[in-house]
């Protein structure tokens, strides 16, 4: 009786700890949230009060790239992939730098049109700054990492107003697979309080209830899995686009500003070409589409490019909020090709794309009923797995470590990360790729 006690002590000690870090990170992150919001409000704003304000893209791009280059090299790119892999390669340590450096820096980039969301950097400040508060602590690696997740959770759950994906988030993104049970708690509580405090600082969100009216029936369900397979192959091409670009970024034999410089000039040319509404955050065609108006068929291949170039090539901003555009407006295209609602599917593509992106089948789906309302949530859930399926052993979080195999047809190693793995097929021989495998030969056989 005295040791069960004494369990039940400890766990009730660690509880309210928990609860109290907790607590203060969704303070401070929800606080650092709505900071950033406003200053990146006000400043596209005036940057968009001009025509042809994305001329000023190409030295935005080489201001950007010399700012981290010298100050922070840990704000390059997208912010939520450096927290990741500060969690797995340093214990979640993280350069106070950082915070300063990845706002300016994400501010310079969206508001002169670069396209890049502005969650990875809310995820990456209140990461930094839970990494802060836990030096300031003198607490251990395992408790700092614990916290900069929570970080992560608040600064997702506090940029979308969406409190409980938002903490889901934190703790699916880290393992691809497997759910931090442990971080739970304080997860939730840091989600939650750092929303109520962005809210609470005039900070709005945007949702939109679907008036679903679909009744249940076989079509519509196979058209459901069918739109998972189409947005699960446009995670893949995202995915495999961001990392072609990288490597032509890095194959340029050319000094950083110049290769920043030359970009942002391909980035206006795309504009004047194309449109100016794959710059910056894309808000209003994302909108649009969820309110099922119609967008160009290549919208998201648009996007696609402009979010690669712009993120490779000096450029600062998440990938989530391209995401949710890409998402979207693929929908749409689905939409359109089946005959079918071009807002409903508009809204699964925005939670899908996301799940095979990012390896987060589980908060995507809670999204969709934070963002669109329960009667979309079976069918949402439905195209996320799915996509989540097709995306393979990908992310674009490459820090990402891997805790399942996708398919026991498919060799990986387990506990890598996800950019370290090369998969490799192993049909069995009763597997359906096998008989596809027998059929195939077979009718090459017949043919000769």
């Amino acid at each position: 009786m005295q040791k069960l006690l004494k369990e039940e002590l400890v766990l009730i000690v660690s509880t309210v700890k928990w609860i109290t870090l907790a607590i203060i990170v969704g303070i401070i992150v929800g606080v650092s949230t709505a900071i950033f919001l406003k200053i990146l409000t006000y400043c596209i704003n005036v940057t968009n009060s001009y025509n042809h304000y994305y001329l000023l893209l190409p030295v935005a791009l080489v201001i950007c790239g010399i700012i981290v280059r010298y100050l922070a090299p840990d704000a390059e790119g997208h912010g939520t992939e450096k927290v990741i892999e500060a969690i797995h390669r340093r214990s979640g340590k993280i350069k106070a730098i950082v915070v300063p450096i990845k706002l300016i820096t994400t501010v310079i980039t969206i508001a002169s049109g670069g396209s890049g969301g502005k969650e990875g950097p809310c995820a990456q400040i209140g990461a930094g700054l839970s990494s802060l508060f836990a030096d300031i602590l003198r607490l251990h690696d395992k408790d700092r990492k614990k916290l900069v997740i929570c970080g992560i959770s608040a600064g997702f759950a506090s940029v979308f107003g969406t409190p409980i994906a938002g903490a889901i988030f934190g703790i699916e993104v880290v393992y691809i697979g497997s759910l931090l049970y442990d971080i739970l708690l304080p997860s939730f509580v840091s989600g939650l309080i750092s929303y109520h405090v962005t809210s609470s600082l005039g900070i709005t969100y945007f949702y939109h209830p679907l008036k679903f009216s679909f009744a249940f029936n076989e079509y519509f369900l196979i058209m459901v899995i069918l739109s998972g397979v189409f947005f699960g192959f446009c995670s893949l091409i995202f995915i495999e686009t961001m990392n072609v670009t990288e490597k032509i970024h890095n194959k340029l034999s050319l000094p950083k500003p110049i290769k920043s410089f030359i970009a942002g000039c391909v980035l206006v040319l795309l504009t004047f070409i194309f449109s100016d509404k794959y710059l910056g955050l894309g808000i209003n065609t994302i909108v649009s589409s969820l309110e099922g108006k119609r967008v160009v068929e290549y919208a998201f291949l648009m996007k696609i490019i402009f979010t690669s170039i712009t993120l490779h090539f000096g450029g600062s901003g998440g990938v989530v909020t391209p995401i949710f555009f890409i998402g979207a407006t693929a929908g749409t295209l689905f939409a359109e090709v089946s005959g079918l609602d071009r807002a409903t599917f508009a809204s699964i593509g925005f939670v899908a794309l996301l799940a095979g992106s990012a390896n987060a089948p589980i908060s995507s789906s809670i999204l969709a009923v934070e963002m669109f309302g329960p009667n979309i949530a079976a069918y949402s859930a439905i195209a996320c797995i799915i996509s989540f399926v097709i995306t393979g052993h990908r992310s674009i979080y490459p820090s990402q470590v891997l805790a399942i195999r996708k398919s026991e047809s498919i060799d990986v190693e387990i506990g890598e990360e996800i950019e370290d793995i090369k998969p490799l097929i192993k049909p069995r021989e009763k597997s359906i790729l096998q008989l596809l495998i027998n059929i195939s030969q077979w009718i090459k056989k017949k043919k000769k």
